[in-house]
């Protein structure tokens, strides 16, 4: 478990949280929001607070005190803004993700049994269509983006005004709410990797646990700019992001999206962001490019093994024009959400940037590992979080086993499926479905997923995370998927294939190849090589290309299933 760093407030629960730090980041910025190119609008941490209040007493007044209210939407204030006065004294939020299809939409909407639903305009047809639908209770619809009320639906800028001239009356309905921090009060969608979504119940005391745990290993303080990027419905970002921002006193801006990271991170000054490994690859390769047009990546190389040993103060000062390229404000990066090649991790931190792993599930509110400035190891998510114990179960002769954690940010369970939740936590212990190592110094190393394990003939396990991140180091593949595929009858008798989704262009230019099959050629002989540098059996012995996306959730995991399923259907 690691040790805690810094001192932090105790929270009993959001609103909590909204109260204490009211007055004491009172006029600090806690939004600065892009309203033109080179105009912006901010927001203090106490115009927050009061827009919070007054939407959640104009929520209570329509009659929607204890209801389930639903939020989708682009990363945005408004978004958060809703969230907080649903959760924070009228009823229990339910974040729903912003690319659901229709009928998926539809299907959510009637198993949260939502009655209210904020949403911004691009989505307006589709909850207008829902609404008329009988199998749901919604009833209100609130508008994002309108300013005004209009045909039947409400506008979220008109409910905030409403609800600040019920509280100048006397109406205390939402200020004076009480809390019951052991209750479900936010309902979340697993993202369905593995298997069809489950509704996750998270009480307050779940969230400002791992709030505070966070709070004492980060260094994350009032001034500090957080960039928005990854999807707010989504636990990660929303606990991470959005709710630590505002319980740390920092100023939240939002991404203009994923094109734009780079230029954000310099225009806004960005001193925190937490984003998925395709990113800091992404980041990092523009970098090498510049670098290299400069005419300076070799010396630039060369520094890097010169200076390796010096403390990230030091990296700091002396990669000073490299640090600028990201604005000049850079102290905390946090990689999740999937595996972080080792290699671009330790170029992060080779100039001086410190990039640390973190790890958590929705079930787990979500952090149980990262990584800190004083307790660090390469390749590892960190230790466990101060309050979150972890150990392996049905550990192999590797050490590998199941990662299973308990604590406070453990998950109620899973609403109206006890089953599920008798299957997932055995004795206040959660079981993540991840397998794992921790090492002697309680550092934790995560191997893939339990249920995408590919078990050969031999006994040997194969965790396809593995093959797939080294089959996407060469030049030219986007991403891959691996998987088994039963060769005769025998249902052991597996061998290990990859759908490899490449980029034409790239492909091209690098291997002088130009048709289809002197391109299929090319990787293949990519994969040759690898294959000779791995033990036979992790070999890969049949090879798919593509030039389509896999399929993958919002935050960019891998449907292992659902693109297993798709293979299957193409073979046919």
């Amino acid at each position: 478990m690691s040790k805690k760093i810094y001192e932090c407030m105790k929270i009993n629960n959001l609103k909590d949280m909204l109260d204490k730090t009211k007055t004491l980041y009172a006029n600090d910025i806690a939004y600065k929001i892009k309203v033109k190119e080179r105009e912006y609008k901010t927001y203090s941490h106490k115009e927050i607070r009061e827009m919070v209040d007054a939407l959640g007493t104009a929520l209570i007044d329509i009659g929607l005190k204890g209801k389930r209210i639903a939020v989708i939407g682009d990363n945005r204030m408004e978004w958060e803004i809703a969230y907080l006065s649903v959760v924070c004294g009228t009823g229990i939020v339910v974040p729903l993700d912003k690319s659901l299809p229709e009928k998926e939409l539809e299907a959510l909407i009637e198993r949260s049994e939502v009655e209210a639903i904020f949403y911004q305009k691009k989505y307006e047809d589709s909850v207008k269509r829902i609404k008329l639908i009988e199998n749901n209770k919604l009833k209100h619809l609130i508008s994002m983006d309108n300013i005004e009320h209009k045909q039947g639906i409400y506008s979220q800028f008109e409910l905030i005004e409403k609800g600040k001239n019920l509280i100048k009356s006397g109406n205390k309905d939402f200020i004076n709410a009480e809390i019951n921090s052991d209750e479900m009060s936010i309902m979340l969608f697993t993202s369905g990797t593995t298997s069809a979504s489950k509704v996750v119940a998270l009480s307050h005391k779940n969230i400002c646990s791992n709030l505070m745990a966070l709070g004492s290993i980060l260094n994350v303080q009032r001034g500090d700019v957080v960039l928005s990027v990854l999807p707010v419905h989504h636990v990660f970002e929303c606990t991470v992001g959005f709710l630590f921002s505002l319980y740390k006193g920092a100023q939240t801006v939002f991404c203009d999206g994923i094109r734009h990271i780079a230029e954000n991170i310099v225009e806004y000054k960005v001193s925190v962001m937490s984003c998925v490994p395709g990113i800091y690859e992404g980041i990092l390769s523009n970098v090498s490019k510049r670098l290299k047009k400069e005419g300076r990546l070799e010396e630039i190389l060369k520094k890097e093994e010169q200076y390796e040993n010096c403390s990230m103060e030091e990296k700091r000062e002396i990669f000073k024009d490299i640090h600028e390229m990201f604005g000049g404000n850079i102290k905390t990066l946090i990689c999740g959400a999937a595996a972080l090649d080792p290699k671009i991790e330790r170029k992060y931190r080779q100039l001086g940037f410190p990039l640390v792993q973190g790890y958590g599930l929705t079930e787990t509110s979500p952090v149980v590992g990262v990584g800190t400035e004083k307790e660090y190891k390469l390749g590892s998510i960190g230790k466990s979080v101060p309050g979150v114990e972890a150990k392996i179960v049905d550990a192999n002769g590797e050490g590998i086993g199941e990662l299973v954690v308990k604590g406070p940010s453990v998950m109620l369970g899973y609403y109206k499926n006890e089953e599920a939740t008798r299957n997932a936590i055995e004795d206040g212990w959660f079981h993540t479905g991840d397998l794992a190592q921790i090492d002697e110094e309680g550092y934790i190393f995560i191997r893939g997923r339990k249920k995408s394990v590919i078990v050969l003939k031999n006994g040997k396990n194969i965790f396809p995370e593995e093959i797939e991140n080294l089959v996407n180091k060469i030049e030219g593949v986007k991403e891959s998927f691996i998987f088994g595929k039963q060769l005769s009858d025998d249902q052991n008798d597996i061998k290990i294939n990859c759908k490899i989704v490449f980029d034409r262009s790239v492909v091209q230019n690098a291997y002088k190849v130009i048709e289809d099959k002197e391109i299929n050629q090319a990787l293949s002989n990519k994969i040759k090589e690898l294959n000779r540098a791995m033990p036979a059996y992790k070999a890969i012995r049949g090879l798919i290309f593509s030039e389509d996306p896999l399929i993958k959730t919002s935050t960019n995991k891998i449907k292992r299933q659902e693109n297993l399923d798709a293979i299957r259907k193409f073979e046919l």
